[in-house]
């Protein structure tokens, strides 16, 4: 566990690759985290979004966890996705899960029951309390139709030290700036919106946790430590660079789309589990075409 972990940089949400028979293949999944660290990311987010959570069982969890640690080996910080509805089902399996190797959990906003402001104070508060290592608030409306309001972000930022940041995906400018604005010192607000992060960056954003990332590590971090350094005339040079390509990979739903890329650049194969399926045939093609122009 990295004890100064920050949450500023380039974190990528890594996904769960499957055999044929959607099973875990823990070889792919080793080749991914040695991809990303190889191009230089920051940290790693295992069990994110990306990973196809839902339909992994509480062991095949714990399975892909240990699997990331022994691959990291503590060459760079691990935050972990810990999210959920129920509150006091989070809480208990956050006091029951180890941490002792992850820096930061990584949680999701309540989804499907829609609480009031208050009900998320209350979530975040039971979270933050309950968790023996930093917590990143997970904003993303448009997967649980809940949306975290700046107001109730600073009133956690100020109450509970341990939540040391946002990662902030509902496309909202004016809410991120607003965060951005009345936030406590430490605390980050951090893009989870691959094509939205160098606008971002200019107003105050400190790094991304990427999907895009997943296939091109180098170019993501490159961008972001430029974008860091206030070197916004080269960043914006990457980030066009991979515009199409990660508007690409989202047309169709994640992490179908970027499975489909980590295929076509021969990492793991682009295997889901149902409800999620493979990206169509045009849009495959697409993404490899947009791969090639990306790599000449």
């Amino acid at each position: 566990m990295d004890k100064n972990f920050k949450g500023t940089g380039t974190g990528v949400a890594i996904v769960t690759p499957f055999h044929k028979q959607r099973n875990i293949n823990f070889t792919s999944l080793g080749n991914i985290v040695e991809h990303v660290i190889n191009g230089g990311v920051d940290y790693i987010v295992c069990l994110g979004t990306t990973a196809e959570v839902p339909t992994l069982t509480a062991q095949e969890q714990m399975a892909v966890l240990d699997c990331m640690i022994d691959q990291v080996d503590k060459r760079v910080p691990i935050v972990l996705g810990m999210g959920g509805n129920n509150t006091s089902d989070l809480v208990d399996r956050i006091a029951k899960t180890d941490l002792s190797e992850v820096s930061a959990i990584l949680s999701v906003t309540p989804y499907y029951n829609k609480p009031s402001q208050k009900g998320i104070y209350e979530h975040f508060k039971a979270v933050a309390e309950a968790s023996s290592v930093p917590v990143i608030l997970y904003n993303v409306p448009g997967r649980t139709s809940s949306n975290i309001s700046a107001e109730t972000c600073l009133q956690l930022a100020n109450d509970f030290p341990n939540i040391i940041g946002i990662k902030e995906a509902s496309g909202n400018f004016s809410q991120c700036m607003e965060i951005i604005a009345k936030k406590p010192k430490n605390f980050q607000v951090i893009s989870g919106e691959d094509a939205l992060t160098l606008p971002l960056m200019s107003v105050g954003v400190t790094g991304i946790i990427s999907v895009t990332a997943n296939a091109f590590p180098k170019e993501v971090s490159t961008m972001i430590n430029l974008g860091l350094k206030g070197d916004f005339k080269k960043a914006k040079d990457i980030h066009y660079k991979l515009l199409s390509f990660t508007n690409a990979i989202f047309e169709e739903g994640n992490p179908a789309g970027i499975k489909a890329a980590l295929e076509i650049m021969q990492i793991s194969q682009c295997y889901l589990r149902l409800p999620l399926v493979k990206v169509s045939k045009p849009l495959y093609n697409k993404i490899e075409n947009l791969i090639n122009e990306i790599s000449k």
